[in-house]
């Protein structure tokens, strides 16, 4: 005859030393990594050095500088793609599941081709407007 008891403590703590055992090694690899380059790199110092450094410009002129419009246009349309493939991997595991056939995978295939034709729209929009074109 089979009981079901509950398991006991000890059951419970076996199954988290696994994980335990990851958080310890991921920590201690962080701290010797910490350790060994503070030991073993190099330690020059000085007003160079220890200067502000922004995405490899020289710190000498001002901070006021324009930069051209299109740059920022790019990375939106980076995002508004990368939302899009955020957006196709739900719908497509629970297309999966609709039957197929049916009325809701009608609705659910129409609505993605929307989805897709606005964004492929929008690529041609920027495209048109000269986004990806850096002369």
């Amino acid at each position: 005859m089979l009981h079901n008891a509950a398991p006991t403590t000890s059951l419970i703590a076996a199954d988290y030393w696994p994980i335990i055992l990851l958080l310890v090694l991921a920590v201690s690899f962080a701290v010797v990594v910490l350790i060994v380059t503070h030991f073993l790199g190099p330690a020059r110092k000085g007003d160079v050095k220890g200067g502000a450094y922004e995405s490899g410009m020289n710190p000498i002129d001002t901070a006021r500088k324009r930069f051209n419009v299109r740059y920022y246009l790019l990375a939106m349309t980076f995002l508004v793609f990368d939302v899009e493939i955020i957006f196709l991997y739900p719908w497509a595991t629970t297309f999966r599941q609709v039957a197929p056939g049916s009325e809701l995978s009608a609705v659910f295939l129409g609505r993605i081709l929307f989805f897709l034709l606005m964004s492929a729209a929008a690529y041609v929009y920027a495209w048109r407007k000269g986004v990806f074109r850096f002369d």
